[in-house]
C-alpha cells in the first residue's frame, strides 16, 4: 500500500474558454457561489492529511501569492512556459515532487473529500463509469489495469478525471519520461497526461480509483460556470451589448 506524501496542483493556465471572467482572474481563483475553486481542492487535500502542497502558477501568478499565508504547507512553483507550451510544462517544472504524489487541477470543485484519500495500491486516475457517450478521455480496464485510453471520448468505459496518484517508483519513471519528452524530443504541445497514457504507456501499469459523478465537477467553459452560478450570466448579457 502506498501513501500520498505531497500534492501538485496545476494552476498555470489562461482559462480561455471561461473568458471574459478569466481576463482578470485566474480560473482556479474564480468564485463559484462565493467559494474559489482552488479552495475546495486545498481544503480537501488538507482534510485528508496531505499538507505538503505545490501549486504550479503562471497566468496572473501574483494573485496566487496570498495562498502561502492563507494555508500552511502551500508552496508556489512558477511555470515560465505557461503561455507557449501545453500543460506538460507545468508538471515538468514540478518534476522534483513526483514521488508518492497526488496530481490534480486547481480549476475543479471537490464536493466529497474522500475521493482524495491518500492511501492507494496502484498508480492511476480517479474515474467515473459512463454508459453514455462522452467527449472526455475514456479508459478501458481489465482486472484492475488500464488497457487502453481514447482521447476522443466514447462510452461504456471509465471517464478519466484530473486526479491521479503516483507511487514512488512510478513517479521516478514519470519524471524521466517528462524530461525525455520535454527536453529531449521538445514535445511541448501535449498534455502531461499524454506522457503516461500514450507516449510511454507500456512503462506503466495504471489502475483507476472509482468515484461518482457528483463527487467532483470540472468546469470547462463559461456556460458550465453559469449553470452552477447564475451570477455570471451577466457576462453573456454584456457580450451582446
Amino acid at each position: 500500500m502506498s501513501h500520498v506524501k505531497q500534492a501538485i496542483i496545476m494552476a498555470a493556465g489562461v482559462g480561455q474558454r471561461m473568458q471574459p471572467v478569466t481576463l482578470t482572474t485566474p480560473k482556479p481563483l474564480v468564485r463559484v457561489n462565493g467559494v474559489r475553486m482552488i479552495d475546495t481542492v486545498i481544503q480537501a487535500l488538507q482534510n485528508n492529511g496531505i499538507r505538503e502542497i505545490y501549486i504550479v502558477i503562471g497566468y496572473l501568478k501574483e494573485q496566487f501569492y496570498s495562498l502561502v499565508s492563507e494555508y500552511d504547507g502551500v508552496h508556489l512553483i512558477e511555470n515560465p512556459y505557461y503561455d507557449t507550451c501545453n500543460n506538460i510544462s507545468s508538471l515538468y517544472v514540478a518534476r522534483e515532487h513526483l514521488e508518492d504524489v497526488i496530481i490534480l487541477d486547481g480549476d475543479q470543485i471537490i464536493y466529497h473529500d474522500d475521493i482524495l484519500s491518500p492511501d492507494f495500491e496502484r498508480s492511476g486516475y480517479n474515474a467515473v463509469w459512463t454508459d453514455e457517450e462522452t467527449n472526455e478521455w475514456v479508459m478501458q480496464v481489465d482486472n484492475g489495469i488500464v488497457t487502453s485510453c481514447s482521447r476522443t471520448g466514447g462510452k461504456k468505459g471509465w471517464q478519466l478525471y484530473s486526479v491521479s496518484r503516483w507511487t514512488k517508483e512510478d513517479g521516478k519513471k514519470l519524471k524521466r519520461c517528462l524530461e525525455e519528452e520535454f527536453d529531449g524530443k521538445k514535445n511541448r504541445q501535449i498534455y502531461w497526461d499524454d506522457v503516461a497514457m500514450f507516449c510511454h504507456f507500456d512503462e506503466f501499469q495504471l489502475g483507476i480509483r472509482p468515484m461518482k459523478q457528483d463527487d467532483i465537477i470540472e468546469i470547462d467553459n463559461l456556460s458550465e460556470l453559469i449553470a452552477l452560478d447564475d451570477s455570471y450570466a451577466q457576462y453573456l448579457t454584456d457580450s451582446k451589448i
